[in-house]
C-alpha cells in the first residue's frame, strides 16, 4: 500500500521520539501517545481515503479478514447454523416479506427471470421455480419476491484512463442509487493500483457524490484485488440478505495480487454478492478483456455489459438498479449430504402459463463448505 510524503515525514519524527524515549520513561511514554495520534489522523488524512490492504497471497485479501478456514476439514454449513437450530419456514402469503433463518445445508439463491424478449418477469410464484443441482430436481423449502434492501458495493477503476469519463460515470452512478430502494446501503470503492474505501455504508446521496468525486486517476489497474476485498467487506456486513457489486473499469488487470480463477473463487464462498460490471473497453481490447468480465459476472448471475459509448452507461446503470430489485430469493436443502469439496453445478428453471420461454439467471454454482446467502 502507498505511503506519502507526508507520513515518511512523520515516521522520522517518530524516530525522533524514540531518542527521547530512551532517556525519559514517563516523557517519552505521553509523546508516543502524542505521535499515534498525529500519525493516525495524518493517516486518515491523506487524500481523505481509507485504503483497502491486501496481505500476501496466502492469506485471505480484505479488510482484517481472517484466514479462510480450508475446506476439507471446516464444517459444513452451506449457509447454515448448528444443527439444532430450527430451519425457517415459508410465510402462507409467498409474496409476504420473508427473512431467512440459517438452516442446516440449505442454499439461498438470488435469482432474476426474464422472457424471450429479455424482459423482466417480476410475477411468478413459488410453484414456476424448480432448482436443480449436479442435474437432481431439490424440493424448495423458503420462497419471496420482494423488494427489500441490498447492500451495495460501488467499485469504480481510478486509473489514468477513465479520466474523461469519471463524470459521466458517476452521475449514472448517482442516477442507479436514486432508482434503488432508499434503504439499501452503499459503500464507494476508487482503485488503480491500490482500492480505497472512500466512503463506508451509508444511504446519504449526498456522502456517496462526495466519494465518487475523489477521483485521482493514475496508475495501474488491480481490478481483481479489488473486487475480492470488496466482496470480502460486502460479506462483513450481515444486516441484509442480498449483496450486489457494481464494478465499472475500461482495461485489463495489469496489477493484482489475485488471479481471475482466485477471485471467481472468492465469489462462489461465503456470503458472496451477485456482480454486475460495466467495461469501458475501446476496440483493441474488447476481444481479450471482454470475457474475464462476463466470467466474474456470470458465476454469481449477475450480467457484464459493454457500452460502446459513454451515453449508454446511464441507461445500463438502471437496467442494474431495475434488476437489483426485481429479484426472486428460492431456498432448497441439497439431497446430496457429502462433504466433498467439490463444485457442484446449480441450475434454476421456471415455467408460467402465458410466457413461451423463460430464463432464470442466479448463481452457477457453488463449494461446499462455503456457505451461500
Amino acid at each position: 500500500m502507498k505511503t506519502n510524503d507526508a507520513i515518511h515525514s512523520s515516521s522520522r519524527d517518530e524516530e525522533k521520539f524514540g531518542l527521547s524515549i530512551a532517556f525519559q520513561p514517563w516523557r517519552g511514554s505521553m509523546m508516543l501517545v502524542a505521535t499515534c495520534l498525529v500519525l493516525t489522523l495524518i493517516t486518515l488524512k491523506v487524500e481523505g481515503q481509507t485504503p483497502l490492504p491486501f496481505p500476501p497471497p496466502a492469506s485471505a485479501p480484505g479488510l482484517a479478514q481472517p484466514a479462510a478456514p480450508d475446506p476439507a476439514t471446516a464444517p459444513q454449513s452451506n449457509g447454515t447454523s448448528a444443527p439444532d437450530e430450527p430451519a425457517g419456514q415459508a410465510p402462507a402469503d409467498d409474496n409476504a416479506l420473508f427473512v431467512f433463518k440459517k438452516q442446516v445445508q440449505e442454499v439461498v439463491l438470488h435469482a432474476i427471470v426474464v422472457d424471450e424478449q429479455r424482459r423482466l418477469v417480476t410475477t411468478l410464484d413459488r410453484p414456476a421455480f424448480t432448482a436443480f443441482e449436479d442435474g437432481v430436481p431439490q424440493a424448495t423449502t423458503a420462497f419471496h419476491r420482494d423488494d427489500i434492501p441490498v447492500a451495495l458495493g460501488i467499485v469504480i477503476d481510478n486509473s489514468g484512463s477513465m479520466r474523461e469519463k469519471r463524470d459521466k460515470v458517476n452521475q449514472a452512478v448517482l442516477n442507479l442509487i436514486r432508482a434503488s430502494n432508499p434503504r439499501d446501503e452503499t459503500f464507494v470503492v476508487n482503485f488503480s493500483q491500490d482500492s480505497y474505501l472512500d466512503q463506508d455504508f451509508t444511504s446519504n446521496i449526498g456522502l456517496l457524490q462526495q466519494a465518487l468525486q475523489k477521483v485521482s486517476t493514475k496508475g495501474s489497474t488491480a481490478l481483481y484485488d479489488a473486487i475480492v476485498a470488496s466482496a470480502i467487506h460486502l460479506k462483513n456486513d450481515n444486516r441484509v440478505e442480498r449483496r450486489i457489486l457494481l464494478v465499472i473499469t475500461d482495461g485489463r488487470d495489469n496489477a493484482s495480487q489475485q488471479t481471475l480463477a482466485e477471485a471467481m473463487r472468492h465469489l462462489q464462498g461465503e456470503n458472496c454478492p451477485t456482480l454486475y460490471a460495466i467495461g469501458l473497453l475501446g476496440d483493441e481490447l474488447q476481444q481479450s478483456d471482454s470475457g474475464a468480465l462476463m466470467s466474474l459476472a456470470n458465476v454469481t448471475g449477475g450480467v457484464a455489459f459493454f457500452p460502446k459509448s459513454l451515453n449508454e452507461v446511464d441507461d445500463i446503470a438502471r437496467t442494474v438498479a431495475r434488476d437489483i430489485h426485481s429479484q426472486y430469493t428460492i431456498a432448497y436443502k441439497p439431497t446430496n449430504h457429502s462433504h466433498a469439496a467439490k463444485y457442484r453445478v446449480i441450475e434454476v428453471k421456471a415455467q408460467a402459463r402465458g410466457y413461451r420461454s423463460l430464463t432464470v439467471r442466479t448463481r452457477t454454482g457453488y463449494y461446499p463448505g462455503q456457505a451461500l446467502r
